[in-house]
């Protein structure tokens, strides 16, 4: 089983940065791929930003250049550092992980998912935390 935990939301001026914790503890290991989603008020969750196990990256278009995802995976930790965030960034925000293969086929060809912004692919999530901009 896994457990995610997420922390350091809040509420900041326009322009400001926050950065949010996710503390995993369980069976999530360096094979797992994590990620971070957020959804608004009767809106569907959207993926924001992704890791893989050897460190690869993936970003909402909307957050590129602005947010970075890192984690330690020494204490199995998951961050997401938001800078110059505007009103639109205002949300719940999710922590995700994948544990076990996750792939993709296309064309009769498949593939193993290192990052993943599809809700679908994930199969542990936190219970989220608010993060408001106000302009």
């Amino acid at each position: 089983q896994v457990k995610l935990v997420e922390s350091g939301g809040g509420s900041v001026q326009a322009g400001g940065s926050l950065r949010l914790p996710c503390a995993a503890s369980g069976d999530v290991d360096e094979s797992s791929f994590m990620g971070w989603f957020r959804q608004y008020p009767g809106k569907e969750r959207e993926g924001v930003a992704s890791i893989g196990p050897n460190g690869e990256l993936d970003y909402a278009d909307s957050v590129k250049g602005r947010f970075t995802i890192s984690k330690d995976n020494a204490d199995k930790t998951l961050y997401l550092q938001m800078n110059s965030l505007k009103p639109e960034d205002t949300g719940m925000y999710y922590c995700a992980a994948r544990l076990g293969l996750q792939t993709r086929c296309k064309g009769g060809k498949c593939s193993t998912v290192k990052t993943s912004l599809v809700e679908d692919e994930y199969n542990y999530w936190g219970q989220g935390v608010q993060v408001t901009v106000s302009s």
